[in-house]
């Protein structure tokens, strides 16, 4: 698993990660989906690496 995000889109990932999964935890409806839909940009955040990219052959790391 080689990494394809690059450091700013990875940044961005987190953010709207954790803010979609605050925003799911904030929501009074018992049964929230926003968790799960939170999770997926704050772990290919993390992880660095976006299965859908590979599969699109996009890559925003830079190579040095």
């Amino acid at each position: 698993m080689t990494q394809n995000i690059g450091s700013i889109e990875r940044i961005i990932r987190i953010v709207a990660g954790l803010a979609i999964l605050a925003w799911g935890f904030l929501l009074s409806d018992p049964i929230n989906w926003w968790g799960a839909i939170g999770a997926v940009p704050l772990v290919t955040g993390l992880v660095s690496f976006c299965p859908l990219w590979t599969l699109f052959g996009i890559n925003t790391k830079k190579t040095a």
